[in-house]
């Protein structure tokens, strides 16, 4: 068997039939919600074995079952000791705020002002653009995310980087250039019919071209007049499989913000809604200060919803009601939004998801949180038919997690195996975890990071 640092296997050619490769090791991964199948959510086992056929998934399940069917000479990765899971979904991130993260007090719309903005204005240079995109996707696969939302800023260039830095390593992305035509500064302001024949370029340029996805993206209401949001629901009506992402009361003073500028509104949601912006494929970060009738909404219009607990937390902006929400019928998934948010590690989300639940009144359970950010996060992009488990036919993207990676996780680990139970395992996981437990990232088979070793 080979060593545990994986490189380029059979899998990554490109001729001569089928390529097969196997990874043996702890397989988790989710066929459905275990908040609404319980432990039939789930496919757990202790000592399993993925099978990789030309970037999908070929087979998941115990090495007793699957080993023998493999064909002869068929390469096993032996990860015996770490767990394989599928790879983590971002449903919410700013690749142009990598540089601003861990700014220094303040809350939503000073914090714009003052460190947004002017960072974000940098990304007129295609050559800063294109630096950041490769170290941001990096970063990504360095803390075993493989699919991602991705807000760019307003200018075309920094979509093109983006998408041409996930491009080069096979990500699944979705993307889109960021329309703000009013009450922002000029170095970032477009205009409502500018941003919409950028918005058609791109779109053409970049939107199913490999794993790639554009987003048609508003920042939030109040940086676009009507006739800007209006033409948002135009691209999408003459675009009709790209997807939307925006803001949604994240920040009450924003709230009270976009109550004057739009005073005809029932709510802040009902502003979207009113341009046709409710709809699959719509993915809205934040959502902290709805009502019940805007989650009513949301569910109806099959409009998503992107968790963002440390930012949320950062900036002081308010709690997420995820019984709420799962109450109300809405897709939800994770986002780590960055900059605002202070970690690319979908673990240390978890982490401070799991306390911003508590302080809600109910709580996060591991095997549910798990799912938030694998096949939870696929569903709320409309992309569970490809990614976000280990299931046959499923692209292979997934990860290798070393439960050792420190010695306070590994200590942890070692006695809740003893006696304790998988949910156990993986709470430990998510509140002691971070970029360095991710041992290994996959895309399509192929290793895209490996963690040194030290």
């Amino acid at each position: 068997m080979a060593g545990s640092n994986a490189q380029a296997g059979p899998e990554a050619g490109t001729g001569g039939g089928a390529q097969v490769a196997a990874y043996r090791g702890e397989i988790l991964h989710f066929v459905g919600d275990p908040a609404v199948l319980g432990d039939a959510a789930h496919r757990h086992h202790a000592d399993g074995v993925l099978v990789v056929r030309d970037g999908k998934v070929a087979a998941a399940g115990a090495a007793g079952e699957v080993l023998p069917t493999l064909p002869p000479g068929t390469t096993v990765t032996d990860y015996r000791g770490k767990l394989i899971m599928p790879g983590f979904v971002d449903t919410h991130v700013h690749y142009a705020q990598t540089d601003m993260i861990a700014s220094y007090g303040a809350q939503l719309l000073d914090w714009l002002e003052r460190y947004t903005y002017p960072a974000e204005a940098r990304f007129a240079d295609p050559a800063h653009a294109a630096e950041v995109a490769d170290f941001f996707v990096c970063e990504l696969l360095a803390n075993g995310t493989t699919t991602a939302m991705v807000f760019a800023t307003s200018h075309p260039a920094s979509v093109d980087a983006i998408f041409a830095a996930a491009e080069t390593r096979s990500m699944r992305l979705v993307a889109g250039k960021v329309l703000m035509d009013r009450n922002v500064p000029a170095s970032v302001r477009d205009t409502a019919e500018g941003g919409f024949d950028d918005s058609c370029a791109l779109i053409e340029k970049w939107h199913g071209r490999g794993r790639l996805s554009y987003a048609v993206t508003p920042r939030f209401a109040p940086t676009s007049t009507d006739r800007q949001l209006a033409l948002c629901g135009r691209l999408l009506d003459e675009h009709r499989d790209v997807f939307l992402q925006s803001h949604v009361a994240e920040n009450r003073g924003e709230v009270a913000w976009v109550a004057e500028l739009f005073p005809w509104s029932r709510s802040y949601l009902d502003v979207y809604d009113h341009y046709g912006l409710l709809r699959e494929r719509a993915v809205y970060a934040h959502c902290l200060h709805l009502d019940a009738q805007d989650r009513r909404r949301m569910a109806e219009s099959g409009a998503a919803m992107s968790f963002c607990p440390t930012s949320n937390l950062f900036l002081g902006s308010g709690l997420f009601d995820l019984s709420a929400a799962a109450d109300s019928g809405v897709r939800v998934g994770l986002g780590t939004d960055v900059g605002g948010g202070t970690s690319l590690s979908m673990l240390r989300t978890l982490d401070e998801a799991y306390k911003v639940t508590h302080l809600a009144g109910h709580t996060l359970a591991p095997l549910s949180a798990f799912h938030l950010a694998t096949l939870g996060g696929a569903a709320a992009l409309r992309l569970d038919d490809r990614i976000g488990s280990l299931e046959t036919g499923k692209e292979a993207d997934f990860i290798v997690l070393d439960l050792a990676a420190t010695p306070l996780l590994a200590r942890r680990i070692e006695r809740i195996e003893r006696t304790g139970t998988l949910a156990e395992k993986l709470f430990a996981l998510m509140i002691l975890g971070d970029d360095r437990a991710v041992h290994a990232t996959y895309v399509l088979g192929r290793p895209v990071h490996t963690r040194a070793q030290t």
